[in-house]
């Protein structure tokens, strides 16, 4: 159980400030709620490489690969018919099966690894339940944070709270 430090601010000059502020005292910054986006606080997350293209090219050849060697077996092994003194192993007219499926195996493995990438489907968060959460679609931004330490909350509500925050709140996730 992580206990999080939501830091509520009025203006986007003071929430900017504020988390650079944080992220220099090696604050751990979780998330940013903004009504739009701000650019000077999405620079300041870690950001780490997405796994989605490797899940996706390793699912579409690992599927391509499978499908032709069905069509192989079927054809060359388990039922090989002369048909006009063709070679069993017809590859060109073997290709367009695995072309097809190896794509849409490749969607399928992209669409799954963003799930897992993303944390969905996240129907509740015990953010969303904060008293006055709602207005940080209108008017308000939200940065939540996690102390290097337990014992540093409170030195944090302090800081926040003088670099121009109008309200810090606690939760626990």
């Amino acid at each position: 159980m992580t206990h999080l430090l939501l830091v509520e601010f009025a203006d986007e000059s003071r929430f900017a400030e504020a988390a650079r502020c944080a992220r220099s005292m090696r604050y751990r910054l979780i998330d940013a709620y903004t009504p739009y986006p701000v650019e000077q606080v999405f620079e300041l997350f870690e950001h780490r490489d997405s796994r989605i293209r490797p899940a996706m090219f390793a699912g579409g050849v690992a599927m391509a690969a499978v499908a032709y060697g069905l069509e192989y077996y079927s054809a060359v092994v388990d039922y090989p018919y002369d048909s006009g003194g063709r070679p069993l192993d017809a590859w060109p007219a073997f290709m367009l099966v695995p072309f097809a499926t190896g794509i849409l195996l490749a969607a399928v493995c992209g669409f799954v690894m963003f799930l897992f990438e993303t944390g969905l489907p996240k129907l509740s968060d015990p953010v969303f339940a904060v008293d006055g959460f709602e207005r940080v679609s209108q008017d308000r931004f939200v940065l939540a944070l996690e102390p290097p330490g337990e014992q540093d909350r409170q030195r944090a509500a302090e800081f926040l709270k003088s670099v121009g925050a109008t309200a810090v709140r606690e939760v626990e996730r």
